[in-house]
């Protein structure tokens, strides 16, 4: 077999598409567009799917120090990883369960798993996300555009996007965090 010419993609590290969600930043590095479609491949290979375009978004998160996240959510399409890269990121799960993460640490949230992450600290944090398959990187887009005055992220407006891409609110989560009351 011919070795295939196909390009790599390369992000520089102050460059991707920036993003204010409120106060939190989001640099997308991958939107999925450049995890298109291979060329067809012999017939003794197994082709997973037809169409593997989008198969994987990531970006980078930057918590200012003492924030809360989104409202706790779980998806019923996408899984998410996420790598520390700097400061301690506070990843939530349900009946008060929680994991302070810290550099180099790494969180796999597959389908229909509840969370949420915050940043407890007086430091800004920083992760690093993926998103498979990577259509859920609209939703940060959209989140951007509904959110452009906003000095903080809105609980509500964030509810409504996440609706939009088969995300779903974690109530009894919510109701926890917010010391019993909804």
């Amino acid at each position: 077999m011919k070795m295939p010419r196909r390009p790599i993609n390369f992000v520089p590290a102050k460059e991707g598409e920036i993003l204010k969600l409120g106060h939190i930043t989001c640099r997308i590095m991958e939107d999925g567009s450049r995890t298109g479609t291979p060329p067809q491949l012999p017939s003794h290979y197994i082709q997973l799917t037809q169409n593997p375009d989008n198969r994987i978004g990531s970006a980078e998160f930057t918590l200012p120090p003492n924030t809360a996240g989104p409202p706790a959510h779980w998806h019923e399409m996408h899984d998410e990883t996420f790598l520390v890269t700097q400061g301690v990121v506070r990843f939530h799960a349900p009946d008060g369960a929680y994991h302070d993460a810290h550099v180099g640490d790494y969180i796999t949230v597959p389908i229909r798993a509840p969370h949420t992450f915050s940043n407890p600290t007086d430091q800004e944090a920083k992760f690093f996300n993926t998103f498979t398959p990577a259509f859920y990187i609209d939703y940060f887009k959209i989140l951007a555009e509904v959110s452009r005055s906003d000095e903080k992220m809105s609980k509500e407006k964030n509810l409504e996007v996440m609706a939009r891409f088969a995300t779903m609110p974690a109530n009894e989560m919510l109701k926890e965090m917010n010391g019993g009351q909804k």
